[in-house]
């Protein structure tokens, strides 16, 4: 093998986790100390119990987008479109107020 190409191995890492858990291993990083989010303690395969590791906000951010929408009342396209149809027909059922061109012109020639 070749010397000086390797990098040195620290045996004693302290490794501390967000839950307490702290270890001690061997890796080649320089540090004395690491801090980790999940280990073997706390992780979800071993412990059995679902954990939700949010460090961006992300599940937070998607139940408020899921409670916003349950206040939002959305309608089918069925019922947009009945509630479309029902507004032209009672729009051609109102009598119009204003006259058309041709009214003005029959209401102009009775009245002469």
């Amino acid at each position: 093998m070749k010397k000086d190409i390797h990098p040195k191995y620290n045996n004693k890492l302290q490794i501390t986790c967000s839950c307490g858990n702290s270890f001690v291993t061997g890796s080649t990083l320089d540090q004395d100390n690491i801090t980790v989010e999940i280990c073997s303690k706390c992780h979800p395969f071993y412990t059995g119990e679902q954990k939700i590791v949010d460090t961006d906000n992300l599940v937070r951010k998607f139940e408020e987008r899921v409670a916003k929408s349950k206040t939002l009342s959305f309608k089918s396209k069925k019922e947009k479109m009945e509630k479309r149809r029902k507004k032209i027909e009672e729009a051609g059922n109102k009598p119009t107020s204003t006259l058309t061109l041709r009214d003005m012109l029959e209401n102009a020639k009775v009245s002469k």
